[in-house]
């Protein structure tokens, strides 16, 4: 008994019906003993079968035995009784349906009826669905309504963009009836409120004209579907991700995780991070019914768990803020409490609208997705980015806390350009502006390179390197979504002085992903301790340190005295967003992207790091936008002027 039982999770019909005596079980053909065996036990998705003898009668040739089985509804557990004859090869079953469960007769069938779990939204720090249930409509034909069907498919495919072919092969399936409902696409649902308004969206208008020439085709229906939304598009794509219907290959890869054939998954953002979180798990019925649909008796029942709310950090406001600034250039975005680590916005631009694979994407659309020069698909915020005078607080810091600096020092007027000694041959540091004295604070107001080059060899490239890794360079973010690690050298170390004297001002082979950026910058906000960023929200958080003591307070304070006046001093780089009513801190930066060190057609990148520098403001904001290319459009002052509109918006608002 034990023997046969085995043979029925691994799905060995014949090996079964080859162990019953026939005469004795009614003389079941091969065909229906597996048809019936294979369509209950798969079915139900038995597994993890398990026998044991509890008696076994001689006289009788009868053995009684406890089975257990896991299946989609949970575990199932009988006694049983099963008889035997001796065959002229050993002893034989005699087989009939009460074998599969004690109550099942032979015209009882065995039902599972499934709830589906509602998956899990997904909402900014303020209750905003950031991903959702919504309606689309589902665009399909009724076979039997056609009047003239090659003319009506050949519409349809030019007005949805696919092939006549692809509809052909949806009504050829073998289930297809004349009066059943075919779906052939998901498009948006126009919805009558959108209609109504004063001036519709130019895409709404086009929608509902096609919508409506698809509804002049004899046979062609549209209705109302379920599917996930994502109100905020494309200003979150990066960040939220989406989700798509389950392969063959998700669910060999996520068998016996509560997955069918009409599942979606996440695939990247938040929707495949938490997707164990999000899905939820389907509610399960197992139970037999007899020939009049009655039921019986109940096998196994596991109530539906519907997927959990994943409540962000994020402002969904201040995201699409940050977005609509950015939406025509090549940029990232990070901003944070510098406080208490919350993230309240990531941005990659330029984007995609995660609704269309919902929607389902085409060929064409995949395509130029993909081979789309701007790169929409690639999320900028997770990569690492040379940093340019962004970084010179950095060095600042390195060299105060290593005793190389004197802020007071005077380093001297030395031009637009200079080089340590004829050792480096053409080699020159250039700076834009020059100015007296040349000391610390005058160096950030100017966001003078030769100042921070001379800094940076006077740390000295072992103490900077050191310093670096102390400061997180080399590690990874301790944060949900996995960040690039920040560097300073190709290798393990600054191997030459020209490097070094680069580096001194973000440049050299230093490359910091943004949001590694703001937590540096969180520092001098927090007394030398460099916060921990968080992007799952809590009611109440202290926030908590990533590095505790990554400098004193002292050197903290000096470096944010400096930062305060890059905003607040008519000749500091970010004097653009100056306000009289909050006190901003902040430095930018211009990284020059280079083939070569003698290259000048390379481009630009444009930097801005801006923050309240008082804790006493009620919504605290640090905020560091890079865009590419800025190189012609006022390099690091394009992104100045950016980040007024976006300050201006978020203080500006009410709530």
């Amino acid at each position: 008994m034990i023997r046969y039982m085995d043979h029925i999770q691994r799905q060995e019909y014949e090996e079964m019906y080859a162990m019953i005596n026939q005469e004795a079980s009614g003389n079941v053909s091969p065909e229906d003993f597996i048809k019936r065996n294979s369509a209950i036990y798969e079915g139900i998705e038995a597994q993890n079968v398990e026998t044991q003898i509890l008696l076994y009668d001689k006289k009788k040739l009868a053995v009684t035995y406890h089975a257990s089985l896991d299946t989609a509804a949970g575990k199932v557990t009988f006694e049983n009784k099963a008889f035997f004859l001796e065959g002229e090869e050993g002893y034989e079953l005699a087989w009939d349906d009460s074998l599969i469960f004690p109550e099942l007769g032979p015209l009882d069938r065995v039902k599972v009826s499934v709830s589906k779990a509602e998956r899990g939204e997904v909402l900014d720090r303020n209750g905003h669905t950031l991903a959702g249930a919504g309606t689309a409509s589902s665009v399909g034909i009724v076979p039997g309504r056609l009047e003239n069907r090659e003319e009506a498919v050949s519409q349809m495919a030019e007005l949805l963009g696919i092939s006549p072919e692809s509809i052909e092969k949806k009504l050829s399936a073998k289930w297809v009836k004349d009066d059943y409902f075919v779906l052939v696409q998901t498009v948006p649902k126009v919805k009558e409120l959108e209609m109504m308004t004063g001036e519709p969206d130019e895409e709404v208008i086009k929608e509902k004209e096609r919508q409506d020439a698809l509804l002049a085709i004899p046979g062609v229906m549209l209705s109302d579907v379920e599917v996930r939304e994502y109100p905020l598009g494309e200003a979150a794509a990066h960040l939220v991700g989406y989700v798509q219907n389950v392969t063959a290959e998700d669910l060999e890869n996520h068998a016996r995780e509560g997955y069918t054939a009409d599942s979606v998954i996440g695939r990247n953002g938040i929707e495949g991070l938490f997707e164990k979180e999000l899905k939820g798990h389907n509610g399960c019925r197992i139970y037999i019914v007899d020939s009049e649909g009655n039921e019986k008796a109940e096998l196994a029942d596991r109530a539906v768990q519907h997927g959990k709310d994943i409540q962000l950090t994020i402002d969904a406001n201040l995201q699409s803020c940050i977005y609509e600034q950015f939406r025509e250039d090549k940029s990232c975005s990070a901003a944070i409490d510098p406080y208490i680590g919350e993230v309240l916005a990531l941005i990659s631009t330029p984007s995609y609208d995660n609704n269309d694979f919902i929607m389902g994407l085409s060929t064409a659309q995949w395509d130029a997705l993909n081979e789309d020069e701007n790169k929409p698909l690639y999320n900028r915020f997770r990569q690492v980015w040379c940093p340019g005078s962004s970084f010179k607080p950095v060095t600042a810091a390195v060299g105060l806390e290593s005793g190389a600096v004197d802020p007071a020092e005077d380093y001297g007027n030395e031009g637009l350009s200079w080089q340590k000694d004829g050792s480096w041959g053409s080699y020159y540091v250039t700076t834009l502006h020059a100015y007296e004295p040349v000391i610390l604070e005058n160096a950030l107001i100017y966001s003078d390179n030769i100042y921070f080059a001379k800094a940076a060899l006077k740390i000295g490239a072992d103490e900077m390197a050191c310093a670096l890794k102390n400061l997180g360079f080399g590690k990874e973010i301790p944060f949900e979504i996995k960040m690039q690690k920040s560097q300073f050298s190709n290798t393990e170390k600054i191997e030459t002085e020209i490097q070094l004297a680069d580096s001194g001002y973000g440049q050299g082979q230093v490359l910091v992903n943004p949001l590694h950026m703001a937590c540096i910058y969180s520092a001098f906000c927090n007394e030398g301790n460099m916060i921990k960023p968080y992007l799952l929200y809590e009611k109440e958080q202290a926030g908590e340190y990533w590095i505790a003591g990554a400098m004193s307070k002292e050197t903290a304070d000096v470096v944010l005295s400096g930062l305060k006046k890059v905003v607040n001093d008519p000749n500091g780089t970010g004097y653009g967003v100056h306000r009289d009513d909050i006190l901003l801190a902040g430095k930018t930066g211009t990284a020059e992207i280079k083939a070569s060190k003698g290259d000048t057609s390379g481009t630009e990148l444009g930097w801005f790091a801006v923050f309240m520098a008082e804790s006493n403001v009620e919504r605290p904001v640090l905020l560091i936008s890079m865009a590419e290319d800025v190189k012609g459009r006022g390099g690091s002052g394009y992104v100045v002027s950016k980040a007024k509109v976006i300050l201006d918006n978020y203080l500006g608002q009410t709530w």
